[in-house]
């Protein structure tokens, strides 16, 4: 039989949220119903409600969450009732190329549920990233739940669910960074300030934060920045060059998204030195490098998907080391919040107020 729960959904393009009845149907074959505890307010979902990824409202918003299995399908064998788990929206189909290589982070093909769910008219909802997460329940892919630590807080644990694995995969798994390297991550919002507490917990010697406000480098610096660096009192290039003994820094993430961003971290990296785009930038925005500096300064540009993640293998980690006291994702979340304030989470958020607001349910 289908639930009637409570969620967060988006009408129109740029119109409020609102909390309305949703209909969620028994899982199908290979999909599961899970009881959401918490989920993270990310920018992503504001960017569903602005119709910056597509037209296909209504929404059902969240994405970043933590639950309880409720229910599962049909030739679910991963995961059971009772089972603690964190979403991802990476569910790999394990066919396509970049599986069949054992390339299972790049998934070309990753899955969601089959089944949709709907509001009290019959209306069929687009779960945000294929989840849905701002509701009392959610209907997914049984490969969207990765079983992790029922010890964890739900508030902190969700978090991985996206913006904080993309920031600490930035670090570990794209830019790869190791012991002794010396990093430089400009932004220090949710992602920026995971992307340094990634490099800590690579063993970076030198970590570089870099940001337009004092607030945000105060957080880089809570997360393992060793040095940091306003951007609207120091040019960035030569202040990261000044820390790094005149060369730059061997790995530069840049979790802003912006051409500007973009071409200091290019510039502010060493000789061979590695380049990391985790910021999202819109459709519009064009980069003009030389391209002698690109051949010149040799190393790596790279873009990081999701922090290159593999949620199997990173999540019940990551929970492990939170769990052992060496990665504080209890510092990510300012505030909880309740189903009906995803609104006025969403203004905050674009102030700057908060790393992350995180709804309980």
């Amino acid at each position: 039989m289908s639930q009637q729960v409570q969620g967060v959904i988006s009408r129109a393009k740029g119109a409020p949220v609102e909390t309305t009845t949703i209909i969620v149907p028994d899982p199908g074959p290979g999909e599961a119903v899970v009881r959401i505890h918490a989920c993270g307010v990310c920018h992503t979902d504001l960017h569903y409600r602005e119709g910056g990824i597509n037209d296909e409202f209504p929404f059902l918003l969240g994405h970043e969450a933590a639950g309880t299995v409720e229910s599962v399908g049909e030739g679910v064998t991963d995961i059971e009732p009772g089972d603690f788990v964190i979403l991802n929206w990476r569910a790999v189909c394990g066919q396509c190329r970049a599986c069949k290589r054992g390339r299972h982070q790049y998934c070309f093909d990753t899955h969601n549920a089959k089944q949709k769910m709907t509001l009290e008219d019959g209306t069929e909802l687009s779960p945000a990233l294929g989840i849905g997460a701002f509701a009392d329940k959610t209907l997914v892919a049984a490969g969207q739940c990765t079983k992790v630590d029922p010890n964890a807080s739900a508030a902190a644990a969700g978090l991985l669910g996206c913006g904080i694995m993309a920031g600490i995969g930035a670090a570990i798994n794209t830019g790869e960074v190791t012991r002794g390297d010396s990093v430089a991550v400009i932004g220090c919002g949710g992602v920026g300030s995971a992307a340094v507490a990634g490099a800590r917990l690579a063993g970076a010697n030198r970590i570089i934060a870099v940001d337009l406000e004092d607030r945000k480098l105060e957080w880089a610096r809570g997360f393992g920045a060793t040095h940091t660096v306003n951007a609207s009192r120091t040019d960035p290039v030569e202040a990261v060059r000044e820390l790094t003994d005149g060369f730059g820094a061997d790995v530069v993430i840049d979790a802003v998204g912006l051409p500007t961003t973009y071409e200091q971290a290019f510039y502010a990296r060493d000789l061979a030195g590695t380049v990391v785009l985790v910021g999202v930038p819109t459709p519009q925005m064009r980069l003009e490098l030389p391209l002698l500096d690109v051949f010149g300064r040799g190393g790596a540009l790279k873009s990081s998907w999701y922090g290159d993640c593999l949620p199997s293998r990173d999540f019940p980690m990551l929970i492990d080391l939170y769990t052992q006291g060496r990665l504080d994702l209890d510092g990510f979340v300012t505030e909880e919040i309740g189903i009906g304030d995803v609104e006025e989470a969403f203004a905050r958020m674009e102030r700057g107020d908060v790393l992350r607001s995180v709804v309980r349910l």
